[in-house]
């Protein structure tokens, strides 16, 4: 007697989808009205402009998703949409304090970076019909993400802050450095997932550890290490040990080898000790990580104390968006906007954005799982220890946790660069999660009723 099979076919979560993008767009703009009561007593007359923008951003890739990947993550979205939304509002509420309205400040720069991010997100959604299609160009990816990488040591590079990670084009300023990260992603999988049955096997043994082969590493670490040179001479000490971090990441994700990371481990050591022996640079971001509160220290780590006395000021619950002072920081609305959130929002608002970004860097490994081939696994959770490797960066080196690096938050700090590349990041993870949650194709139960040969072998 045959049994019907019956197939279940999985949500797809785009109505929960949009209604968790509407509750998130709701909580912005509640943080804005709060933001201009405490600072006028009075509803912002430009409230519709400020969040009308956010709202048709977030409706945009909304619809692209119905449209062509009708199984993407319906979670990803909406927390992306609420960390975007509450960088403008705290970027609009330092403007206010230094006299600025919403048409001249770098909240509505932010908003409109925003926008071309998203104009630029859907194309991986629309076009990168299948994720697997990134694996052919895994060389090219990784030449591609070291010409990036060494693009502002050429005439068109320009210094900030005396790190020269910038190229500028007249008007227009941007961080190719941020693009390479994406690019050895796409690298790091494809070569790891072209070699993996040769990297299992055992190579020299020192007692305890098990040392990989020279040969099998020798793509991996020689692109790592040319892209710490350079990083190096542009002194961008941040996006070296962001790279590093992803680089050891997925190379355990692999191989599942704790050995291979103690190499990894020993080679950073070395090289951030001879940085150390050389770069005054460096050595000035060690003594403030070591000694924020003498009196070197405040001379030369001002900002960072500043920083944590204004967290210190926010306590448990924050003195309220619109209440503090976080623009005493220098930097409150890019390298320490952190701080500045913190202060406003307290131990429990920041610590449900550090919940947002832990539940983010849980869809994207999730994705990672759900996969069935080898490079979507190892790209998706690349993609996905980017921005985790980064926001730990970030939040570790204004806590005092690690030394200063310079990163700044994804999708919250102000700067187009990181919002670009963060939402093309989103964008292909997207893409993944498509893949990953789409159902299989149906079984025919019909085809079971031709008789099958079973050939024996030895």
């Amino acid at each position: 007697m045959r049994r019907a099979i019956t197939t279940i076919t999985p949500a797809r979560g785009r109505n929960v989808e949009l209604l968790l993008t509407a509750l998130a767009i709701g909580v912005v703009i509640l943080a804005y009205i709060n933001v201009s009561v405490a600072e006028s007593g009075t509803v912002p007359t430009d409230l519709l402009g400020h969040t009308g923008i956010l709202a048709a951003i977030a409706l945009t890739v909304h619809l692209v998703l119905r449209w062509r990947a009708s199984f993407a993550d319906p979670i990803i979205l909406p927390i992306v949409t609420l960390l975007n939304g509450i960088g403008p509002v705290m970027i609009h509420r330092l403007d206010l304090a230094a006299g600025r309205d919403f048409g001249s400040g770098p909240a509505l720069r932010q908003l409109i970076w925003t926008g071309l991010g998203v104009a630029i997100a859907p194309r991986p959604c629309s076009s990168l019909r299948d994720h697997r299609v990134l694996r052919r160009f895994t060389y090219t990816a990784g030449l591609a993400a070291l010409v990036f990488i060494a693009l502002p040591l050429s005439p068109l590079g320009h210094s900030v802050y005396g790190a020269k990670i910038w190229i500028k084009l007249g008007a227009f300023t941007f961080q190719p450095a941020e693009i390479a990260k994406i690019l050895l992603a796409v690298f790091f999988a494809g070569y790891l997932v072209q070699t993996r049955d040769m990297l299992a096997p055992a190579g020299h043994k020192v007692p305890g550890i098990t040392f990989p082969r020279a040969r099998d590493t020798g793509p991996l670490v020689i692109a790592w290490l040319a892209a710490a040179f350079v990083l190096v001479l542009e002194n961008d000490f941040g996006t070296t040990l962001l790279i590093f971090g992803l680089f050891v990441a997925m190379l355990y994700v692999a191989t599942e080898r704790i050995s291979w990371v103690v190499p990894g481990l020993g080679l950073a050591a070395g090289r951030a000790l001879v940085v150390y022996q050389f770069a005054s640079h460096v050595q000035t971001r060690v003594l403030c990580w070591t000694d924020t509160f003498s009196d070197r220290g405040m001379q030369q780590c001002g900002q960072l104390a500043t920083g944590i006395m204004g967290m210190a000021a926010g306590g448990i619950s924050g003195t309220a968006l619109g209440r503090g002072r976080p623009w005493l920081t220098p930097l409150p609305e890019s390298d320490f906007i952190f701080t500045s959130l913190a202060e406003e929002l307290g131990l429990i608002g920041i610590f449900a954005i550090i919940m947002l970004y832990a539940l983010l860097v849980e869809r994207g490994l999730r994705s990672a799982i759900g996969l069935r081939d080898g490079f979507g696994k190892l790209l998706a959770t690349g993609l996905t220890f980017v921005p985790a490797i980064r926001v730990f960066v970030v939040i570790g080196g204004v806590t005092r946790v690690i030394p200063l690096t310079g990163l700044t938050l994804p999708f919250i700090a102000y700067g187009g660069s990181s919002l670009l590349t963060n939402w093309t990041l989103v964008a292909i993870l997207l893409r993944i999660s498509d893949h990953a949650r789409r159902p299989e194709p149906e079984f025919d139960p019909a085809s079971m009723d031709a008789p099958t040969r079973v050939v024996k072998t030895r």
